[in-house]
Order: C-alpha cells, then structure tokens, then sequence
C-alpha cells in the first residue's frame, strides 16, 4: 500500500512528537535525581554561599577531607583553613580576617574548640549567615571552656592529656597539650579503626595551654542561625553539655548521631547533611 506525501508528513510529526516527549521525561527524571542527590537548591536568585571548615584541637585541615570531598562533589565552595590553636583571642582574631577575603555569604562550621573559635570570629560579619556547631564547645560571653565544662560531669579526655613546654623564639614560654598517644583511640576516636588512630597520635597538633582558659568577648550564636551536632558516644566533650549548648542557642535543627568526638571523620556524610540543611534554609528565606 502506498501512503500519500501528507500523510507520510503526518506520521514524521507523530513519531517527533514522541521522541520529544520520551526526551522529556528523561530530562524530568534527571532533574529529580539531581535534586535528590543534596546539590545546592533554593532561590535562584540568591547567591550560594561559600562553606567555611574550622578544625579544633589535636587536629589539621584535613580532618575536613571527607566533608569536603561530598560538599565539593555537589557543588559547594568550601574553604578550611588552618586553625593556629594558640588561644581564642589569637585564633579567632586570625578567621576573622581570613572570612574577610571571602566574597559573598558564609556558611561557618566549627568541629570541638573550633566551635569556639568561629563564635567569636563571626562577631559582626554579616557575611555570616549560619554557624553550624560540629561535637563542639559554644561558650558565651565571658565564659571559658573550662568554666562551660565544669557544669557537667568530665569527660574521659581530660584523663587522658599530656602537658609539653615550649619556648618562642623571643624568649617567651608556654605549656602545649596533647593526647595521651596511647589513649588517643579510646576517649578520641573509637569508632575509627587502630591502624588510623595511630596515625592520628602521630601526627596530632597541640593546643596551647591558655585556650582552656580564655573567655570569650563575644558570641555570634546570639544572633545567627545554629545548627548542632551532638556525638552521643563522646569521649571528650561531654554529649550532654553539647545539647544544653544547643538548647541555649536555640539552634534551628540538632542531629544527634552514634559517633565518637571525630564524627567529622567516622560519619562525614552526616556532617555534610547538616551542613546543606544549614544553606539550603539560608537560600529559601
């Protein structure tokens, strides 16, 4: 049977039609996956901010790296850099400058003293827009870590510290802190295996001495939003003194996970989460 010019032209329009259809529901399908798939989402119009990772005590940078690694892989900016750890007024003097060469919003995390740290660096920067509070310490004006933790019952970790003089190259002298090498894995990490806890030992950096001390002069939870995580197997900071930190701040969510002091490190993928809810609110306001 022979079919006519038009209706040959009829049938090319129906099978476009088709494949058009096919094609858009592939593109739909995909967009959902995406969406599902944690990326930046909210107001198009509003820029995205940049993640800022504060490491705490014993730590580095890198301590961020699994954080950073998904964060980056749905297409966040992040920054971590290093935290000096020579006390509150120099490390938070020393962010605060660093959050100063960055454009556009903020969102800024603390991991245990960091949380500290970024408390009192994001005082009066409106670039910041959310603190979100890692298994950290959130002293308020006035207090030190020392007098927050007193509160609560010790934890393990302070068992289990190590007192190291130094002295600077202009003469003047101090006392770092470490971990017990061999505790490290117990009151630290304990969800991590050995043979990474061991590195971790190694290669811990020392806080000084004074951070335990230092009050804090001012408290940038007042008046941003929080976010907390509380690790409930918490060695070293006491679980219970990190929900009453984020019940006093009035944090917008608290997510509480099965995890050692390095949550950061044992379950990034629950930082990360945390992280996002903190942006993705920032973009839908």
């Amino acid at each position: 049977m022979r079919i006519s010019c038009k209706s040959r032209r009829n049938l090319n329009i129906v099978r476009w039609g088709a494949a058009f259809l096919a094609l858009s529901g592939t593109i739909s399908a995909l967009a959902a996956v995406t969406a599902q798939a944690g990326g930046p989402s909210g107001d198009p119009g509003r820029e995205k901010p940049t993640i800022v990772l504060v490491h705490g005590a014993f730590a580095d940078a890198s301590s961020w790296n699994g954080v950073v690694e998904r964060l980056q892989k749905n297409g966040y900016r992040v920054a971590a850099p290093a935290n000096p750890l020579r006390g509150i007024p120099q490390d938070s003097t020393y962010l605060a400058s660093f959050l100063k060469s960055v454009e556009g919003p903020i969102v800024l995390v603390g991991h245990s003293y960091g949380g500290e740290v970024i408390s009192q660096a994001a005082v009066g920067n409106d670039n910041v827009k959310a603190l979100v509070y890692i298994n950290a310490i959130m002293p308020d004006v006035g207090e030190s870590f020392s007098s927050l933790s007193a509160k609560f019952a010790p934890p393990e970790l302070t068992k289990a510290l190590k007192q190291v003089p130094f002295r600077n190259g202009d003469g003047t002298t101090g006392t770092d802190v470490y971990v017990q090498p061999d505790r490290l894995h117990l009151v630290f990490a304990e969800d991590l295996p050995t043979s990474q806890t061991d590195i971790l030992a190694a290669t811990q950096r020392p806080i000084a001495m004074s951070a335990f001390t230092d009050k804090l002069t001012g408290a940038a939870w007042r008046n941003k939003p929080v976010y907390a995580l509380v690790g409930k197997q918490d060695r070293a900071i006491n679980p219970s003194l990190e929900r009453f930190e984020a019940k006093r701040a009035n944090a917008r969510k608290t997510v509480e996970i099965d995890s050692s002091h390095v949550s950061l490190l044992s379950q990034p993928q629950a930082v990360e989460n945390l992280i996002v809810v903190a942006v993705e609110d920032y973009l839908r306001k």
